[in-house]
């Protein structure tokens, strides 16, 4: 791994994604300059990731690192990254998206006009799978924290992904992903730098993200498992300032409310409405959220 420091480092979680990779990968090494380095974590694939990476080292001698480490998930392979790497900026690209092709520049750029600014939200292309396409773009941050972290938790206005999203180095003295979770370890971080750093929007697209159905977001024991534990790990009190953590039981509905309709749509009875009935315990203005309120009248008379 480089011991020079350079400005950009884009790490390349892998788990699984064996054909896909190879697109990420390149995606990153047809940037333009030399003030980047790339390092892949496989995370104990258990398909032939390993070998790709082999080939992609053949193929490409000396223009990344990789390494291969025991499942641990993503949270863990993130903070790894952050340990292994040099960069300024850093960049988490998932192995199943792509850079596009002017990402770097247009990162450059803004950087070198923006040289206080510590995180930098991108907009990005949306590749479904019947290969349509679409634009999600960035609106212009506020620059009030509490109005950063009620846009992002609360008001959904603000939609940091990884990939289109550059966090300065220093965002990660004192914050971490957390390892305990298998999924959602982004929010924490992203709350916490959205709301203590200066923060600004590209909006140009930096990546694309590929959608599939087999993704993590959509997995319901992942969602059970952590259900509102992130309440509590979102508003740690040594990364939400005092003044900020009025906005802990209203994410807190949401947060209920949210997993109240994945297992709704997953026809999961009990913890649908297990999750509703904490919904209202945090903020009982939950009951005016028609749409929610119809579903669950549905499922107690089922």
């Amino acid at each position: 791994m480089k011991t020079e420091k350079c400005l950009f480092s884009v790490v390349i979680p892998a788990y699984n994604y064996a054909d896909s990779l190879p697109r990420a990968l390149e995606s990153v090494l047809q940037q333009s300059g030399n003030d980047y380095e790339v390092l892949i974590v496989d995370d104990g694939s258990t398909d032939n990731t390993r070998d790709v990476i082999d080939h992609l080292r053949s193929t490409y001698p000396g223009r990344f690192d990789a390494v291969t480490r025991e499942n641990s998930g993503p949270a863990a392979v993130r903070n790894f990254g952050i340990n292994n790497t040099t960069g300024e900026w850093l960049i988490f690209l998932d192995a199943d998206d792509e850079l596009m092709p002017d990402a770097l520049d247009n990162l450059r750029r803004f950087i070198s006009e923006h040289d206080t600014v510590r995180i930098i939200v991108g907009g990005h292309m949306v590749a479904d799978a019947d290969g349509s396409e679409r634009y999600r773009g960035v609106k212009t941050l506020p620059t009030d924290p509490g109005d950063c972290l009620v846009g992002y938790l609360l008001k959904k206005t603000i939609t940091p992904s990884n990939g289109a999203t550059a966090m300065h180095r220093s965002i990660f003295q004192h914050c971490r992903y957390p390892e305990q979770f298998r999924n959602s370890e982004d929010i924490p971080v992203f709350a916490y730098a959205l709301t203590n750093f200066e923060s600004a929007a590209l909006d140009k697209p930096l990546n694309r993200i590929h959608k599939h159905s087999d993704s993590l977001r959509h997995n319901l024991k992942y969602a059970n498992d952590i259900g509102t534990r992130l309440i509590e790990e979102v508003f740690r009190e040594d990364l939400i300032p005092a003044h900020l953590q009025k906005y802990k039981r209203i994410y807190a509905g949401q947060r209920c409310l949210s997993l109240f309709r994945t297992f709704y749509l997953a026809g999961q009875k009990q913890p649908a409405l297990k999750y509703y009935r904490e919904a209202l315990g945090y903020d009982w203005r939950a009951l005016f959220k028609i749409s929610y309120t119809k579903k669950a009248i549905r499922l107690l008379v089922a």
